[in-house]
Protein backbone atom coordinates (compact mmCIF):
# COMPACT_ATOMS: atom_id res chain seq x y z
CA UNK A 1 0.00 0.00 0.00
CA UNK A 2 1.31 3.44 -0.85
CA UNK A 3 1.65 6.16 1.76
CA UNK A 4 -1.02 8.82 1.26
CA UNK A 5 -0.05 12.47 1.26
CA UNK A 6 -1.93 14.67 3.70
CA UNK A 7 -2.71 17.84 1.75
CA UNK A 8 -3.77 19.92 4.74
CA UNK A 9 -5.45 20.03 8.10
CA UNK A 10 -8.20 22.52 8.79
CA UNK A 11 -8.59 24.43 12.06
CA UNK A 12 -11.73 26.43 12.83
CA UNK A 13 -10.92 29.69 14.64
CA UNK A 14 -13.00 32.51 16.13
CA UNK A 15 -10.65 35.32 15.04
CA UNK A 16 -8.50 34.65 11.97
CA UNK A 17 -6.08 37.56 12.44
CA UNK A 18 -5.48 36.76 16.11
CA UNK A 19 -5.00 33.06 15.31
CA UNK A 20 -2.44 33.84 12.60
CA UNK A 21 -0.43 36.00 14.97
CA UNK A 22 -0.64 33.39 17.73
CA UNK A 23 0.57 30.58 15.43
CA UNK A 24 3.34 32.45 13.57
CA UNK A 25 5.98 31.43 16.16
CA UNK A 26 5.03 27.78 15.57
CA UNK A 27 4.37 27.65 11.82
CA UNK A 28 6.43 30.58 10.50
CA UNK A 29 5.71 33.63 8.40
CA UNK A 30 4.79 31.93 5.12
CA UNK A 31 1.04 32.47 5.19
CA UNK A 32 -1.45 33.25 2.45
CA UNK A 33 -5.05 34.41 2.67
CA UNK A 34 -8.09 33.50 0.62
CA UNK A 35 -11.61 34.78 1.06
CA UNK A 36 -14.48 32.51 0.07
CA UNK A 37 -17.51 34.78 -0.02
CA UNK A 38 -19.68 32.05 -1.55
CA UNK A 39 -19.17 30.03 1.66
CA UNK A 40 -18.87 33.06 3.99
CA UNK A 41 -15.36 32.00 5.00
CA UNK A 42 -12.00 33.69 5.40
CA UNK A 43 -8.96 31.45 5.32
CA UNK A 44 -5.30 31.76 6.16
CA UNK A 45 -2.94 29.00 5.10
CA UNK A 46 0.41 28.37 6.71
CA UNK A 47 2.75 26.64 4.26
CA UNK A 48 5.03 24.28 6.16
CA UNK A 49 7.60 21.89 4.68
CA UNK A 50 5.26 18.91 4.69
CA UNK A 51 1.64 20.15 4.68
CA UNK A 52 -0.61 23.17 4.73
CA UNK A 53 -2.37 24.30 7.89
CA UNK A 54 -5.63 25.96 6.96
CA UNK A 55 -7.27 28.32 9.44
CA UNK A 56 -10.98 28.97 8.80
CA UNK A 57 -13.22 31.73 10.15
CA UNK A 58 -16.88 32.18 9.28
CA UNK A 59 -17.87 35.68 8.18
CA UNK A 60 -21.63 35.10 8.30
CA UNK A 61 -24.22 32.44 8.97
CA UNK A 62 -22.79 30.24 6.18
CA UNK A 63 -25.50 27.59 6.30
CA UNK A 64 -23.81 25.37 3.69
CA UNK A 65 -20.30 25.59 5.19
CA UNK A 66 -21.54 25.14 8.76
CA UNK A 67 -23.57 22.15 7.62
CA UNK A 68 -20.41 20.58 6.19
CA UNK A 69 -17.79 21.61 8.76
CA UNK A 70 -19.75 22.56 11.88
CA UNK A 71 -18.89 25.39 14.24
CA UNK A 72 -16.65 23.75 16.86
CA UNK A 73 -13.32 25.54 17.27
CA UNK A 74 -10.08 23.62 16.89
CA UNK A 75 -9.18 20.70 14.65
CA UNK A 76 -11.89 20.57 12.01
CA UNK A 77 -10.80 18.20 9.24
CA UNK A 78 -7.97 16.24 7.66
CA UNK A 79 -7.58 16.31 3.88
CA UNK A 80 -5.77 13.67 1.82
CA UNK A 81 -4.43 14.54 -1.61
CA UNK A 82 -5.77 12.44 -4.50
CA UNK A 83 -4.98 12.40 -8.21
CA UNK A 84 -8.62 12.00 -9.29
CA UNK A 85 -11.46 13.19 -7.04
CA UNK A 86 -14.20 11.33 -8.91
CA UNK A 87 -12.36 8.00 -8.88
CA UNK A 88 -11.45 8.44 -5.21
CA UNK A 89 -15.05 9.22 -4.27
CA UNK A 90 -16.23 6.04 -5.99
CA UNK A 91 -13.48 3.94 -4.36
CA UNK A 92 -14.30 5.33 -0.91
CA UNK A 93 -18.04 4.83 -1.40
CA UNK A 94 -17.31 1.19 -2.23
CA UNK A 95 -15.54 0.96 1.15
CA UNK A 96 -18.50 2.38 3.07
CA UNK A 97 -17.75 6.12 3.11
CA UNK A 98 -20.61 8.55 2.42
CA UNK A 99 -19.83 11.75 0.53
CA UNK A 100 -21.58 14.85 1.86
CA UNK A 101 -24.21 16.44 -0.34
CA UNK A 102 -22.90 19.14 -2.68
CA UNK A 103 -19.54 17.52 -3.34
CA UNK A 104 -17.21 17.41 -5.17
CA UNK A 105 -16.74 21.18 -5.37
CA UNK A 106 -13.90 23.66 -5.80
CA UNK A 107 -12.18 24.37 -2.50
CA UNK A 108 -9.23 26.40 -1.25
CA UNK A 109 -6.61 23.96 -2.50
CA UNK A 110 -8.37 22.18 -5.36
CA UNK A 111 -11.39 20.04 -6.19
CA UNK A 112 -12.58 18.65 -2.85
CA UNK A 113 -15.12 16.31 -1.33
CA UNK A 114 -16.05 16.02 2.33
CA UNK A 115 -17.33 12.74 3.76
CA UNK A 116 -19.75 12.16 6.60
CA UNK A 117 -17.92 11.59 9.89
CA UNK A 118 -17.78 7.86 10.55
CA UNK A 119 -19.03 6.05 13.63
CA UNK A 120 -15.59 4.64 14.45
CA UNK A 121 -13.39 7.77 14.57
CA UNK A 122 -15.78 10.70 14.22
CA UNK A 123 -13.27 12.17 11.75
CA UNK A 124 -14.41 14.80 9.26
CA UNK A 125 -12.41 13.63 6.27
CA UNK A 126 -11.82 15.43 2.97
CA UNK A 127 -10.11 14.49 -0.25
CA UNK A 128 -8.43 17.11 -2.42
CA UNK A 129 -7.44 16.91 -6.07
CA UNK A 130 -5.06 19.91 -6.26
CA UNK A 131 -5.67 22.55 -8.87
CA UNK A 132 -3.23 22.34 -11.77
CA UNK A 133 -0.77 25.21 -12.00
CA UNK A 134 -2.30 28.20 -13.76
CA UNK A 135 -5.24 30.55 -13.34
CA UNK A 136 -7.41 28.12 -11.35
CA UNK A 137 -4.60 27.57 -8.86
CA UNK A 138 -5.11 31.16 -7.75
CA UNK A 139 -8.91 30.86 -7.45
CA UNK A 140 -10.55 31.37 -4.08
CA UNK A 141 -11.11 28.26 -1.95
Amino acid sequence: MNRPRIDHIGLMVADLDAAVERLRPVFGDEVSYKDLPQYELRTAIFHTANLAIELLQYTGEAAFARGVMGSRLGLNHVSAEVADADASIEALKARGFSVKEGFPADGVHGRVAFFEPDDVTGLLFEICEPFAAGPKADAAD
